[in-house]
């Protein structure tokens, strides 16, 4: 069931932004810093890490889901992230990824997640429900918040303590 933003707990918000781009409220869609890093990486044969946005990845999970692969979907996605971004509020965009994003095998939204890890609504989510349920998004079929192993639980530490210092970080929101 989709959820207006307005009834999700602040500090899933919060805790999504700093697991999964920091940066968020600052770049125009495309993480550019990120971006030349991956780059670099690239080049010097290194091995590469994600540097999707949030809205690249709403891009991504809306409109190319099924579409070409690897960096040909990569071509398309960043001009389309810019326009986004350009035409969307960042609060419209988070609520958006929220609503979409997979958050474990078959369970797709933010309140659907809710209920079935933790029982309760996506507004009434605690820091630590949040933190997991942020730190599951990059791998939602293997990680699963409801029972972390040690790794992930480490990982909703970090989260929850940067979610609980945001601060500017996620003044886009307001």
């Amino acid at each position: 069931r989709w959820v207006s933003i307005d009834d999700v707990a602040p500090v899933l918000m919060h805790s999504v932004i700093m697991s999964e781009d920091g940066q968020f409220c600052f770049h125009r869609g495309v993480d550019l810093g990120e971006l030349r890093g991956v780059v670099d990486d690239a080049l010097a044969g290194e091995a590469t890490r994600g540097a999707s946005t949030i809205t690249m990845q709403t891009v991504k999970n809306l409109f190319l889901w099924s579409r070409p692969l690897g960096s040909v979907r990569k071509v398309v996605e960043l001009p389309l992230a810019v326009y986004f971004d350009a035409v969307m509020s960042k609060r419209r965009i988070l609520e958006i990824y929220l609503n979409i994003a997979e958050w474990g095998p078959g369970i797709y939204g933010i309140e659907a997640a809710a209920q079935h890890h933790f029982g309760v609504s996506a507004r009434q989510l605690s820091r630590r429900q949040a933190a997991l349920l942020a730190v599951s998004l990059p791998n939602p079929i293997a990680r699963n918040p409801a029972r972390p192993g040690p790794g992930l639980r480490r990982l909703a530490n970090l989260i929850e303590r940067r979610a609980g210092r945001s601060g500017a970080y996620v003044g886009c929101l307001d």
